[in-house]
């Protein structure tokens, strides 16, 4: 049987996918890139935001006119839709065969068979979730994987639908996940980035409780030739033994990200945020003193309920005093089932596009000024992609996370250097920064 599965939404929602695809090519199916040719279809979902909701609803309708044109006799969705819109897909999306929440991903196989009631919406309690089973993935991207420490938050931000979608947090054990990482790494893995919806706060439900230092400490010690970074890091459960971890170790990435979603008191109050702007600055300062040359990435969200053009101006002012080497920014997103909804003083979505578009003028001239630091240096990159017509490979150095961050464009040498590795897909190759961009850097090999 022949499958084809579209992953949407972030790197979280990327693990689950190649958990369900291992857990298929276990069974004998073959995968395929291409939709037409598939006997059943799977649509791993992503509802964290309107948009999000709306580009899973596209490829779903989209996927399923091949029930009829393709090949395809069963479609599947997965994921947060299904978790977050329940039996209301089920009426609404009479062209899907099956729905699974996300914390159904282990009946994927049941699934693709036809085994399981067709038209259900299969939804397990998200605190349920066996987060002790140790998990063989086939990476996506086998050089640059990424491996979930934990799984749901036990925060309340109010503007997040996380927690109901994913139960409370629940850290994967350690053990678990070094076997995990071993197994990545064995199959090619350079690069392993932790994900979970709070990283920083990895442990904190185990008992006896661990943490993310130790656990950075044991990746480390796995193979010191691959890169380790994490992702998603909360400001109030980033311990000083995390930053004294990343500066010990060579192959733990200098990179924290560290989305603060706000800088203004009042508004992070509403969005359940305990921290101040003034906080939020002792952390910055901490954190360069102890991590050398470290690349900060934060997200910021405007247009939250309340959010004054005095609040704004206080976001702003902070993005320029924090100097972020990276940042993401979104418009809040409304519905009716965060408790954001619940609040006064909702933004008209036209402002705070506008915010949201000022917000990204200013961080591309602080990026520029940021990388210009890097010119002439000498560091490494991780190659990812051949050269084009251009001549140059594409990669990333350590302070480049994956997908979400610029590049570095690398000029390979004239004729191939004796006792370095070759300009392949996957290799760390040694490079000198030669030009920077507003968000890219351009180096030639060495």
């Amino acid at each position: 049987m022949r499958i084809y599965l579209e992953s949407l939404g972030c790197a979280r929602n990327q693990v689950d996918s190649e958990t369900m695809l291992t857990l298929l090519r276990g069974t004998g199916a073959r995968v395929t890139d291409d939709p037409a040719a598939a006997e059943v279809i799977v649509v791993n979902t992503c509802s964290f935001i309107e948009a999000a909701a709306d580009e899973s609803i596209e490829a779903i309708l989209s996927l399923a006119r091949l029930k009829q044109e393709g090949r395809c006799r069963r479609l599947i969705v997965t994921g947060c839709l299904p978790e977050r819109y329940r039996e209301q897909l089920v009426a609404e999306l009479p062209e899907v065969d099956l729905f699974l929440g996300t914390g159904a991903y282990d009946r994927i196989v049941a699934a693709v068979r036809g085994e399981l009631p067709p038209g259900a919406c299969l939804l397990p309690d998200p605190d349920a979730i066996d987060s002790h089973t140790p998990v063989a993935r086939q990476a996506m991207a086998p050089h640059a994987a990424y491996l979930k420490i934990a799984e749901g938050c036990s925060r309340h931000c109010t503007y997040c639908i996380i927690p109901r979608l994913r139960g409370r947090l629940k850290s994967r054990p350690r053990a678990t996940l070094l076997t995990e990482a071993r197994t990545l790494i064995a199959a090619g893995a350079r690069e392993l980035t932790l994900v979970a919806q709070d990283t920083t706060a990895y442990g904190t439900d185990q008992a006896p409780p661990d943490d993310l230092a130790h656990l950075l400490e044991a990746l480390a010690g796995v193979d010191p030739t691959v890169w380790i970074r994490f992702m998603y890091g909360h400001p109030e459960s980033l311990a000083p033994a995390v930053l004294h971890t990343l500066a010990a170790h060579p192959n733990l990435c200098p990179y924290l990200d560290l989305p603060i979603q706000h800088a203004s008191t009042r508004i992070l109050r509403r969005m359940g945020r305990r921290y101040t702007d003034s906080d939020l600055l002792r952390l910055l300062e901490s954190i360069r003193a102890t991590v050398p040359d470290v690349a900060l990435r934060t997200t910021v969200l405007v247009g939250f309920p309340g959010e004054t053009d005095d609040d704004f101006d206080r976001l702003t002012g902070f993005i320029q005093k924090a100097g972020f080497d990276h940042l993401g920014v979104f418009a809040y997103s409304d519905a009716d089932d965060l408790p954001s909804h619940h609040l006064d003083g909702h933004v008209e979505p036209a402002v705070a596009q506008e915010r949201l578009d000022e917000v990204m003028a200013l961080q591309q001239h602080i990026s520029a000024q940021r990388l210009m630091r890097h010119s002439g240096r000498q560091t490494q990159v991780l190659l990812e992609e051949p050269p084009g017509e251009d001549g140059l490979w594409i990669g990333r150095t350590q302070h480049q996370a994956p997908e979400v961050d610029g590049v570095t464009f690398v000029r390979p040498p004239a004729t191939p250097v004796p006792g370095h590795r070759p300009f392949v897909c996957g290799a760390i190759v040694p490079v000198r920064i030669v030009e920077t961009l507003d968000y890219d850097l351009i180096a030639e090999a060495l």
